[in-house]
């Protein structure tokens, strides 16, 4: 089974290690660094998921997609409109309307944060900033009926800002189940990879 885990923003693969060790062996898993669909184009989100639909593309269906916050946006999308290759989905942290306001002032934090402290991530101060600007007019909310798939939305117990978006996704998504990851916070791969191993084996050999 082919699984794709997609990182959030400020991450990077390795932030998936510790979960995908403890993955049952029968999970391919793929892990791949976002923000390599970019290089050498604009940084936006438009170009940031037509590099991840070209990805997929190499695999056969169906897929299981898994994804942390804007990883979970990306997946969230695919499943959209990809219905037919998705078999199974996994949103962490994500939401389906983006909260203007909140990114608004995330890219005021990053204005005033060092240039070093991108680097990890493989993009520029400015790239960064430029591809949250993007996404400000994305909204799926009248899509999210469309998606049939199994889905498992996943929200920290320390994760306010995203829990609403993740009741609204499972009032939503007729296929989909909730589960608040106690005393994670929003990154729950990097709060508590081994129960977040032990979910996914949970939910996808169900």
């Amino acid at each position: 089974m082919k699984c794709i885990l997609l990182h959030g923003l400020g991450q990077t693969p390795a932030d998936w290690n510790n979960t995908v060790k403890n993955l049952d062996e029968r999970f391919e898993s793929n892990c791949p660094a976002l923000f390599d669909w970019l290089q050498g184009t604009e940084f936006c989100y438009t170009n940031l998921y037509q590099g991840f639909e070209k990805y997929c593309d190499q695999f056969d269906a169906p897929l299981v997609l898994g994804g942390l916050s804007l990883g979970g946006i990306l997946a969230l999308q695919y499943a959209i409109e990809h219905s037919n290759k998705v078999q199974s989905l996994i949103l962490m942290g994500t939401q389906f309307s983006m909260p203007k306001n909140l990114l608004k002032i995330q890219n005021i934090v990053f204005h005033f944060l060092p240039n070093r402290a991108f680097r990890e991530m493989g993009a520029s101060k400015k790239e960064i900033i430029s591809l949250c600007n993007s996404m400000m007019p994305l909204d799926f909310t009248d899509d999210l009926e469309k998606i049939h798939c199994r889905t498992l939305i996943l929200c920290g117990e320390k994760d306010k800002a995203n829990y609403a978006a993740s009741v609204h996704l499972k009032e939503k998504i007729a296929t989909s189940e909730l589960s608040v990851v106690c005393n994670a916070g929003h990154e729950i791969n990097k709060d508590d990879p081994e129960k977040l191993s032990e979910i996914i084996n949970t939910f996808l050999l169900q």
